[in-house]
């Protein structure tokens, strides 16, 4: 199944979903209020629109994600991936190395990435 696409306002709110779910939509609306100043007419938009794509569920006026934040961020990079840099990690990865220090804790996490990924995927 293809993870929804979730705009920008409904990103804030998913992640005030994430976490505090399981969550009434009360106080979420609450939540929304202090966090984001909506008001609640529009959390509960929101929870119907976001509801109806299949990103979260509101039963008895308990709401839970159906997708994770994982998930989310994830089909994100996929869409800027095909969309920005034709597919090709090395080429996304170099304009991102490009206008930023990467420190080494962070060379470090990004090997041991590619390292658990060959032995993974290819392993012979």
């Amino acid at each position: 199944m293809e993870t929804p696409k979730i705009f920008e306002s409904e990103y804030r709110f998913c992640l005030i979903l994430w976490e505090n779910e399981p969550v009434s939509s009360g106080e979420l609306v609450k939540l929304a209020a202090a966090e984001l100043g909506w008001k609640p007419t529009t959390t509960y938009t929101v929870i119907k629109r976001l509801s109806e794509r299949g990103v979260l569920k509101n039963e008895h006026s308990v709401v839970t994600s159906l997708v994770s934040r994982e998930e989310v961020r994830a089909a994100e990079a996929d869409e800027l991936m095909g969309k920005k840099f034709d597919n090709s990690l090395p080429a996304f990865l170099a304009a991102f190395a490009s206008r930023r220090h990467i420190s080494d804790s962070e060379l470090d996490e990004i090997q041991r990435m590619i390292d658990a990924y060959r032995k993974e995927h290819h392993n012979e």
